[in-house]
């Protein structure tokens, strides 16, 4: 058994580096897995062909990737995540009742009734359309 005397303090920092050095190089591996795999710029060969570098050659494949891929990396992770805020910013619309078209109808419809001017309703129709 393994007591607290035998095992230095300066070994469990050792060991907490190398623990978390490779949680991260876990992390940027699956981030590149995940990358490779939503690409629509390359082959399924293409893709297998890095699948089996970064597995085959670890630290080398994950490397090569990072350098050669970096920009198409950088883009393609900016464009999920504008899609993302997008497909969430609608859904809230929608939740909050609606969007442009129904401000627009519920103004035609305090216009219809008189309750504001055609002034009031061209800059509630703007600002519905902005």
């Amino acid at each position: 058994m393994l007591t607290a005397s035998e095992y230095p303090f300066l070994d469990i920092l050792w060991s907490m580096l190398i623990f978390f050095a490779f949680f991260a190089w876990i992390w940027i591996a699956v981030t590149l897995f995940s990358d490779i795999f939503r690409r629509h710029d390359i082959g399924g060969l293409h893709k297998a062909i890095w699948v089996i570098f970064i597995i085959v050659v670890p630290f080398l494949g994950v490397l090569v990737y990072l350098i050669v891929q970096h920009d198409g990396l950088r883009d393609r992770t900016i464009e999920a995540a504008k899609a993302q805020q997008s497909a969430f910013d609608d859904a809230v619309r929608e939740a909050a009742g609606g969007g442009a078209a129904d401000e627009i109808a519920k103004g035609k419809e305090l216009l219809d009734s008189g309750a504001i001017s055609q002034a009031d309703f061209d800059a509630l129709k703007a600002k519905a359309l902005a």
